[in-house]
């Protein structure tokens, strides 16, 4: 498979040490050597080497960058093409400049995720490989980011393969005794379809109870921060984030919009939403924030609802609290520091059985017992690593549940007594369904938008 040669700068625009200029196709290395000079032409070196050079102008043969140029042969490269990094001086004009001389050959702009999309076309990597590619580069936490390793090195391809293989097995059967129906004996084609469908079914809905924990680890828990104004809300922010975020002061209505900050907790992403106090008010700031904070609550996934240490229950918290029922919340029983105005059994009565924790956010106490809650709020109590295969992509959890309904639809039949040529639809939609995961029966279209939302250069 032979692809045009293309560009495109892997590394964040603006100043920094050194950017990074990707080139990659067929005549990436020929190319490049057009506008590069040092002792040694690119096209000589071995693969895997770094050359110290210049790029030039080959109009006025003027210097235009001082640079290491890295080359690397196919197939032993990403995207199993020849691939050639510029590495420069990090700026914008340097960048531009060495660009610019790229495009004047016969090179063009790559578009977002064609480096990983040309891998993936090559067979280097599978379809859910590269989808972790961009997780990996989106992770906000060590163990999403941990989770995307595993997935980029083919943990979950491998799993898909082998369940694949399963049916396949599963629908070889079938044909043998479609096209052989005098040797088949009815109970035990049976009998196999239904044991080999119901164990990839199980092994799948192993899968899918990873899916609410891996698709928080991808995508972070949103956590709205609500109380009375003055309870400590903005400093409970501050002590999380470990910086101050928000205002802290004694007034009440400090704060008057939502204040959000991305924090990871034990492990778990946050994504902290810091709201105005919810109260009636005459200041049409301050209503604003309130009806902004209003809708963040619901919008939340968690809420932290902040009650005072040192005053006793409001009854506008107690219809704040029936207002959120049956949502994730914990209570926040804050400034321990000051003297106890309010007690477990009253927040009990009011709450029901809502997780308490309590804290000092101005003294950061109290700090690992929220953690702890919110693992076993989302983890019931902490977080399985190791070998374990998580799905976190919304396409693979969608894809594994059609899979589901194709397994039962084929059990079912079977278990009815239907004739297996009718059978072997639900297993092969089945096979098809999970190869769509791993990039195997997939359409174009559906390949360009997945790789569409990388970033460039990537």
């Amino acid at each position: 498979m032979v692809y045009d040669t293309i560009a495109a700068v892997s590394t964040p625009l603006g100043e920094g040490g050194i950017a990074i200029i990707r080139v990659s196709g067929e005549g990436a290395v020929q190319e490049v050597d057009r506008i590069f000079r040092s002792k040694t032409k690119l096209t000589e070196v071995a693969s895997h080497t770094v050359n110290y050079g210049f790029i030039v102008d080959p109009e006025t043969n003027e210097r235009v960058e001082e640079v290491l140029v890295t080359v690397m042969r196919a197939p032993r490269s990403f995207t199993m093409e020849d691939v050639v990094e510029i590495s420069a001086h990090g700026g914008v004009i340097s960048v531009r400049k060495v660009m610019d001389l790229l495009l004047q050959l016969n090179i063009r702009v790559a578009e977002p995720g064609e480096f990983t999309k040309r891998a993936f076309l090559n067979g280097r990597i599978d379809l859910s490989q590269a989808e972790a590619v961009m997780d990996l580069i989106r992770s906000k936490s060590d163990r999403a980011f941990s989770v995307a390793m595993k997935q980029a090195q083919g943990q979950l391809s491998t799993k898909i393969k082998g369940l694949r293989q399963t049916l396949i097995e599963t629908l070889a059967h079938i044909e043998v005794n479609i096209d052989y129906p005098e040797h088949d004996v009815e109970s035990l084609t049976a009998n196999f379809i239904q044991e080999k469908c119901g164990q990839v079914r199980i092994e799948i809905e192993k899968l899918l109870k990873t899916a609410s924990e891996g698709k928080i680890l991808r995508e972070g828990i949103v956590t709205a921060i609500v109380g009375r104004p003055n309870v400590g809300k903005s400093s409970l922010l501050n002590a999380l984030a470990q910086e101050n975020k928000a205002i802290v002061t004694d007034i009440p209505g400090t704060t008057r919009d939502v204040i959000e900050e991305f924090v990871t907790i034990n492990g778990i992403p946050l994504r902290l939403l810091d709201t105005a106090g919810i109260r009636e008010t005459s200041d049409v700031v301050e209503r604003i924030g309130v009806e902004r904070s209003k809708n963040a609550l619901q919008e939340a996934d968690l809420i932290l609802f902040v009650v005072n240490h040192n005053e006793p229950l409001h009854d506008d918290e107690r219809e704040w609290m029936a207002q959120i029922e049956g949502r994730q919340v914990i209570v926040i029983v804050n400034k321990m520091d000051l003297p106890k105005q309010i007690e477990d059994e009253e927040l009990v009565a009011a709450f029901g059985s809502k997780q308490i924790v309590h804290m000092s956010a101005m003294l950061q106490e109290g700090i690992d017992a929220l953690e702890h809650s919110i693992s076993e709020l989302f983890f019931s109590g902490d977080l399985e690593s190791g070998d374990m295969t998580y799905v976190s992509n919304v396409r693979h959890i969608a894809l594994l549940k059609k899979t589901i309904l194709s397994l039962h639809d084929a059990i079912s039949a079977s278990e009815q007594g239907i004739p297996i040529d009718m059978i072997q639809i639900d297993v092969r939609s089945a096979w098809e369904q999970l190869g769509e995961i791993i990039g195997d029966s997939i359409g174009d279209s559906l390949i360009d938008q997945i790789f569409s939302q990388f970033c460039l250069g990537k």
